[in-house]
């Protein structure tokens, strides 16, 4: 004969999951003179996907904005600038097309950065959603300064971060 046991669950110990409605998001603002493209793109998808709060929730949108101004002067480290490449299919047979981050840079100085936080971030609609979160600029000027962003210093949190070159 076997009983059954029952657990009681203490309700502080649970885990709390953030509403639509308590969601609170802030903004950043970065400077990318001289920042390594990759090392950026990982502080921005961890800021916009919301894994610097410690209410996190994978399944919410709870990330802040980031601005990212002086794009211009990202760095690529080793030789990536001319010899990574970025591929993508027009969708017809043999459409495929081969661009490198130099071309990249001189058509649009911010999609680089845009493609490499892209591709950190979950796919699908809210992936999609995140993204909207980033804004690029070129120069050092940008309209967000009325949301007061707090300054990142990139420099600060490693040094690594920062191209030495």
């Amino acid at each position: 004969m076997t009983t059954l046991a029952f657990i009681s669950i203490n309700p502080a110990s649970m885990t709390k999951f953030v509403k639509n409605s308590e969601v609170k998001s802030y903004w950043y603002e970065i400077d990318a003179k001289g920042a390594v493209v990759g090392r950026l793109a990982t502080v921005i998808s961890k800021i916009i996907r919301g894994k610097n709060k410690t209410s996190y929730t994978p399944h919410m949108d709870d990330g802040d904005f980031v601005v990212v101004k002086n794009i211009e002067h990202a760095k690529f480290t080793g030789n990536k600038f001319q010899d990574k490449k970025y591929y993508r299919h027009t969708g017809h047979p043999g459409g495929i097309k081969i661009s490198t981050p130099e071309k990249l840079h001189n058509k649009k100085p911010g999609e680089t950065l845009k493609l490499a936080v892209k591709r950190m971030l979950p796919g699908g609609v809210l992936g999609r959603k995140q993204l909207t979160k980033l804004k690029i600029y070129t120069g050092s000027d940008h309209p967000h300064s009325a949301q007061n962003p707090q300054t990142i210093d990139l420099g600060k949190l490693n040094s690594k971060n920062i191209a030495r070159n």
